[in-house]
């Protein structure tokens, strides 16, 4: 397969025209040895990451394609650490969106004289660029549609289907006990239909989740799900 995009925890293989297969790393973005899903840079490595992301990532693409939900989900193949994915346009050079069931990271060290860290949010995301230059600048609507980025009914069903997949993942960790603070998802399109799904991935790599007040680490969440 040939190497079409070399990421700081996955690269990207072309597989065939439709098709494309990301080969998860065990590389973790942060800082100073510290994992932050925030970050833009590789903090730290941790032996087997790359397979327990994998395995976590599958878990939750399966569970959101049996509710109905549009991913670019093909199948894994864990003893290469590799997914296969449908092949997706990314909107602009590419959009993620955080939503935020928790006033922590970031949204503190921005808004922190305003709300005290671990306060609940009711239906609060951020839509940022990627953009590791300009560390990932938050985007409005307006700026959105201003930039032709998307139009305006891409822009609501990104909103709407973003918040049904955080939903969906909020309430499957509640039952393990876990509480889901924040998740960053990227979304892209299918070419030809213009159909907006969820890509990249789904793991402990881009979200903050605790349990008992204590922040799950990476490699702990994925065990939780690995081990069912």
């Amino acid at each position: 397969m040939e190497l079409i995009y070399h990421g700081k925890t996955k690269d990207i293989y072309q597989n065939d025209q439709n098709s494309i297969v990301l080969k998860f790393k065990d590389d973790l973005t942060g800082s100073d040895g510290e994992f932050d899903p925030g970050a833009n840079q590789i903090g730290l490595s941790i032996d087997g990451m790359g397979k327990l992301n994998l395995k976590l990532t599958s878990y939750f693409f399966d569970l959101l394609n049996k509710a109905g939900i549009p991913t670019h989900f093909i199948e894994s193949n864990v003893s290469e650490n590799a997914m296969t994915v449908k092949k997706a346009e990314v909107f602009g050079q590419g959009i993620e969106v955080i939503t935020r069931f928790k006033a922590t990271g970031s949204f503190i060290r921005r808004y922190g004289s305003y709300i005290e860290d671990g306060s609940t949010l009711k239906d609060y995301f951020e839509i940022t660029l990627k953009d590791d230059d300009r560390e990932d600048p938050l985007i409005t609507k307006a700026g959105i549609l201003a930039l032709n980025i998307m139009s305006e009914n891409q822009y609501q069903t990104l909103v709407e289907l973003n918040h049904n997949i955080a939903y969906i993942i909020k309430e499957e960790l509640e039952k393990y006990d876990l509480d889901l603070y924040d998740i960053k998802l990227e979304f892209g399109y299918i070419k030809d239909s213009n159909d907006i799904i969820l890509i990249d991935e789904i793991s402990g790599g881009n979200m903050r989740v605790y349990k008992e007040n204590h922040i799950l680490g990476p490699v702990e969440l994925a065990q939780i799900f690995v081990s069912i």
